[in-house]
């Protein structure tokens, strides 16, 4: 699992299976890191896809630069990899801040991607007030402070009882999330309205969303998919925010089944 300096920061990143398979990049949550997609990673490479997932500045094992970050930023990181990769053009996957540089990455760099899935995220994530207070917590407390609330959003009540060793796992990430770095891509959650300028997006999109999500909910989801035409919307039952892991099999579905028809 490399690193690699682009844009004044190191960023982590993995590439896995076949070599001449088709390119999709995964780009991970606010507080975890590219071992979020470890249920995605074995569907997509047994059907001949090359997969590349990275840590998002300031997440996992990617440098927490000094902040704030933009959500341009993020995605011209994203892009840079793609040129490290050497995909000239790649398929897009992100969950909820993944999401939205998916979304930004669809007006800003439309010409590197195929395809754009768009999970568990939403185009505004208002008021500032609410991040101000997560911010200020995290100020004060690090990681620690949002942990419990956290997995609460992130997983239904009957998730966490079924699956406690996953669910241990995600609870360790967000610990270990450098508190700089979660904070500097607060900030370009705060400072992003995309409700706009994705009705720009021309890419073929699908947009997931887990039914009891409440931190994105099914109506931020509807909201995307109303915005860009064309779009597909895929509603996961039984799952919360990572419906990618809560659900991983009906997400693995729902995820495959549209890249095949893009291929």
């Amino acid at each position: 699992m490399p690193d690699i300096a682009l844009r004044g920061v190191r960023l982590h990143y993995q590439l896995d299976g076949p070599t001449g398979g088709t390119p999709i990049v995964l780009s991970n949550s606010l507080s975890s890191n590219l071992n979020m997609w470890d249920a995605q990673v074995p569907a997509l490479t047994a059907a001949g896809w090359r997969v590349l997932r990275y840590d998002n500045r300031g997440h996992g094992r990617s440098e927490a630069a000094p902040g704030p970050y933009t959500l341009d930023q993020l995605v011209d990181d994203m892009a840079a990899l793609l040129d490290v990769a050497g995909f000239e053009r790649a398929h897009f996957c992100g969950l909820s801040l993944g999401g939205m540089v998916g979304q930004r990455a669809g007006t800003r760099h439309a010409a590197r991607l195929v395809s754009l899935t768009l999970c568990d995220t939403a185009a505004y994530m208002g008021p500032p007030e609410m991040w101000a207070e997560r911010m200020a917590a995290v100020e004060q407390g690090g990681m620690a402070a949002l942990v419990d609330g956290t997995i609460n959003r992130w997983f239904t009540p009957a998730g966490q009882a079924r699956l406690p060793e996953t669910v241990a796992t995600i609870r360790a990430a967000i610990l270990a999330t450098s508190p700089a770095g979660y904070l500097g891509c607060c900030a370009a959650i705060r400072d992003m309205d995309q409700r706009e300028a994705i009705a720009g997006i021309r890419l073929p999109t699908h947009v997931i969303v887990g039914a009891d999500d409440a931190g994105t909910p099914v109506s931020a989801a509807e909201f995307i998919h109303q915005r860009i035409a064309g779009s597909r919307l895929t509603v996961i039952p039984e799952a919360a925010h990572l419906a990618n892991v809560e659900q991983a099999a009906a997400f693995n579905a729902a995820l495959l089944g549209f890249l095949e028809t893009q291929r």
